[in-house]
């Protein structure tokens, strides 16, 4: 079979801001919702093995089908806000839609799964529409609604399926905002309400069955802080002795009956304990996982909690008295933070992970030398709301990108010591802010430009701190990244003031300062409350989350003052010495574009042209043209003007652009970029229309073209849906091709050659390469799309070398490079939360 043409490297993303998201699986796979998508992670690979996309609105809840021999799952069952329940099947190693259940009116807020004869299966599920449904779904591809519970105007907000013992009767508990926990059996294909079990005061926010040797218990955790454990077995007719003897004292039992095929059989239901230990809500609660030793189902007996408080808590029964106490204690100190909102455990109970308000997952590991100790461990991270920008690095070595989350986030290769395969992580967050993000821009290595909702542009740089631990988590000599950085007079790091929008320096007679303080005791009232909370870290590992956010900053160095309205794009040009900048605008006075000198960082110009906003610009990579296209529906193009004596720094003058008569495109202009050789520019449009212009260079003398001359020069390529971004791959093809990739707004990439000799009647001019398959598109419009500034895949293209001789090691070295060198990388960002990289073989072309 031949290799696909577009393969994914990489796919940033986090978890939704639900309660019931994300479920581990027996086969170590967690899976979790994201934006209308459901991820597949590996938390021993550390990356993203595969996305499933179905939904068309938020995926709010995420149960594996966990099977009774305790082998990997086949099944995953997924609800969202589309009120819809999708059942996932896996088919030859992948997962695919094989049952929607529609009936909700409401988006669906928890799900839980059970095989009943394998593989039927039995799915419950809460929703907003104050019911809870039971499904069977049968292995004929369909599910039908056997039975409705309503609840009036209360809500469930957790469910949980389990069998009785010694039987095969399913028993739903659900726990809602009455403070309840309701039982409910399946007694002759009726659900009939068994009991309910009062105790908690307040929400109850999460309950979870465990079968333990022909007893089920119960775990409920609630909003009044407290969990509590419910024990329920089954009762002989010899057990009601007892009862009247006052001399033995034992819990109040509850007793319910259940008739099955047509025997009647006597349940009981108690309080076994109450677990205190949290300070705020708590959200979720998870046993350890039974696992077959000696070819007997084992249940350990442990309890996982997540609260808001912002710790987990591992629960176990002392082994002399049997009181349950706390085990393990785990969570984060200070931060501006939410809690956790649900938590899981790994199947050998290794590994916990729990995931917070913000999205990112906490990965803590059993630590293997020391005993009942666990440590923080690397775990995948990204944008928890809609990406709007990103931008690799000059050299090609990381991205950055930018969100409606409002933070800028840094994302790199990590090479591991050990020779694995080098897996993507975020390694810094630059930028936490106040408004939500819009653009940026790099300029220069380790320096960029970023604009949000607000009218002010800000330029951040590197910290000494990111500079050093960039080189031990990428392989590279820090000694020449200093140089390369001017690090005489870098500051060490950055810290926010409390009230403050801004990203203060921290410099190394502050570090001093600090810790000296540190040993006095506080003086003042103020040394109560420091001004920097930033603390250096020396990494050999991406950071966790508690260090992103607050020892990751990078120092702001100057604010742009200047547009009227919030800013909505950025370029910079190849030599780094010139910005473009642009706002939302509904008039011609500010849609003008604003250029930047990064010398000074003074205004050099504005340029009038357009009279809407302006929602892309580019430069070509000679820098001698300015491009910008804009919502009127119209492109303008402005030359670099020769420097003279009078005016040294750089000045543009309009060079081309388009009328109301000339435009071809009918709505919107998304996005312009650049051909290699700056012959070519190509524009994409929400009338599906991409348009490659040109060409802008003489072939000869590689002098300007007059104006007129500037005109489609391919046919028009209708793409099928709105053109959100388009990009030219920079690294030139062998035939005089060029390769574009087209983002539209269903979520596609679609790759295509474009040839310009060719004749452009008939569409010959075009031909398609290749596009994302459904698993690989976004599930929502593409942002931006970036292709990788020199050819090879980033984290491998410079690789450590061996140790072998010294020959061995040069032809190894040669062919590494060769093969490496028919490799190109596309960065995309979405309006669905996620960051990708997709590696591109042009061999495979």
């Amino acid at each position: 079979m031949a290799p696909p043409v577009i393969e994914t490297c990489h796919v940033a993303c986090c978890a939704n801001r639900t309660p019931n998201v994300v479920s581990w699986s027996r086969g170590w796979t967690i899976a979790f919702g994201t934006c209308n998508s459901v991820a597949l992670y590996d938390p021993q690979e550390r990356r993203v093995v595969s996305v499933l996309n179905g939904h068309t609105g938020r995926v709010n809840a995420v149960q594996w089908v966990h099977r009774e021999d305790c082998a990997p799952e086949s099944h995953l069952v997924s609800g969202g806000s589309d009120n819809r329940l999708i059942v996932w099947e896996a088919q030859n190693g992948k997962f695919i839609q094989s049952v929607e259940c529609k009936g909700h009116t409401g988006p669906i807020c928890a799900v839980d799964a059970i095989y009943v004869d394998y593989p039927k299966i039995l799915v419950a599920s809460s929703a907003s529409d104050s019911t809870v449904r039971l499904w069977l779904c049968n292995d004929v591809k369909d599910a039908e609604c056997i039975h409705t519970l309503s609840f009036g105007s209360g809500f469930m907000m957790d469910v949980s399926l389990a069998l009785l013992p010694g039987s095969r009767v399913p028993i739903l508990s659900c726990g809602g905002d009455d403070s309840r926990v309701h039982l409910y059996v399946q007694s002759d294909t009726q659900l009939q309400k068994a009991m309910t079990l009062q105790g908690h005061e307040d929400w109850v926010r999460g309950v979870a069955w465990a079968s333990i040797g022909g007893e089920l218990l119960l775990a409920s955790c609630s909003q009044d802080c407290l969990i509590r454990v419910w024990r329920l077995c089954a009762k002989s007719g010899t057990d009601t002795c007892t009862e009247d003897d006052h001399t033995i004292i034992k819990m109040k039992e509850d007793v319910f009956e259940v008739k099955d095929k047509g025997a009647y059989s006597a349940f009981a239901v108690c309080l076994e304990t109450v677990l205190a230990g949290h300070e705020n809500w708590v959200y979720g609660v998870h046993w350890q996982p039974p696992f077959y030793k000696g070819g007997e189902l084992q249940q350990p007996l442990s309890l996982l909690s997540a609260s808001m408080d912002k710790t987990m808590i591992l629960w176990a029964p002392e082994e002399r008295s049997g009181v349950w106490v706390e085990q393990v204690r785990v969570g984060e100190v200070g931060g501006n933070t939410l809690g956790f909102y649900g938590c899981q455990m790994s199947p050998d109970g290794s590994m916990i992970v729990a995931h917070a308000f913000h999205g990112a997952l906490h990965l803590w590991c059993q630590d293997q030398n020391k005993e009942g100790e666990w440590r923080p461990g690397v775990v995948i991270s990204g944008h928890f709301n809609a990406v709007q920008d990103l931008s690799w690095d000059p050299e090609g070595d990381f991205i950055l990108s930018v969100g409606s989350d409002q933070t800028t986030r840094l994302f790199t290769p990590w090479r591991k010591q050990d020779g694995k395969k080098a897996t993507w992580h975020e390694i810094s967050r630059p930028q936490i802010h106040g408004y939500d993000m819009q653009c940026l821009a790099m300029v220069g290595r380790f320096q960029f430009v970023s604009g949000a909702d607000e009218k002010v542009l800000r330029v951040f740089q590197a910290p000494r701190n990111f500079v050093e631990n960039f080189a031990n988590i990428s392989g590279m000599s820090r000694e020449k990244l200093l140089t390369s950085s001017d690090c005489a007079n870098l500051p060490e790091g950055a810290s926010t003031p409390a009230l403050g929008l801004s990203n203060k320096a921290v410099f190394q007679d502050d570090l001093v300062s600090k810790n000296k303080k540190d040993d006095e005791q506080f003086n003042k009232v103020s040394d109560q409350y420091q001004e920097s909370y930033f603390h250096l870290l020396n990494l050999t590992e991406p950071p966790p989350e508690d260090h992103l956010l607050q020892n990751t900053l990078w120092p702001e160095v100057q604010k742009l003052y200047g547009h009227g309205f919030e800013m909505f794009c950025l370029a910079s040009d190849s030599t780094r010495t010139v910005v473009a900048s642009a706002c939302k605008a509904s008039k011609a006075e500010h849609a003008s574009v604003l250029l930047w000198s990064t010398s000074t960082w003074r205004q050099l110009q504005t340029l009038p042209c357009h009279t809407l906003t302006v929602t892309q610009m580019a430069f070509s990579p000679d820098a001698q043209l300015l491009l910008a296209v804009s919502r009127d529906r119209t492109w303008s193009l402005w030359r670099r003007n020769l420097p003279t004596p009078d005016s040294p720094e750089p000045q543009f003058s309009l060079h081309a652009h388009t009328g109301k008569d000339t435009a071809i495109h009918s709505r919107i202009i998304w996005s312009c970029d650049w051909s290699s050789d700056s012959k070519y520019f190509v524009t994409s449009s929400r009338d599906k229309k991409v348009i490659v212009w040109g060409p802008c260079r003489l072939k000869d003398t590689g002098d300007l073209v007059p104006p007129h001359e500037i005109k489609p020069c391919s046919s028009i390529l209708d793409v099928g849906d709105s053109a959100t971004a388009v990009a030219f791959c920079p690294i030139p093809f062998f035939d005089n091709s060029y390769l574009l990739a087209v983002g539209l707004e269903c979520g596609r990439i679609l790759l295509y050659r474009w040839s310009p000799g060719q004749e452009p009647a008939g569409g010959h001019d075009w031909g398609s390469c290749g596009e994302t398959d459904t698993s690989q598109s976004h599930s929502l419009a593409v942002k931006r799309l970036i292709w990788r500034p020199r050819a090879g895949r980033a984290g491998r293209d410079n690789s450590r070398i061996g140790v072998k001789g010294e020959k061995d090691e040069q032809t190894d070295r040669e062919s590494e490079l060769e093969e490496e060198s028919s490799w190109v990388q596309l960065a995309s960002a979405s309006a669905d939360h996620s960051v990708k990289i997709f590696n591109i073989n042009k061999l495979a072309l």
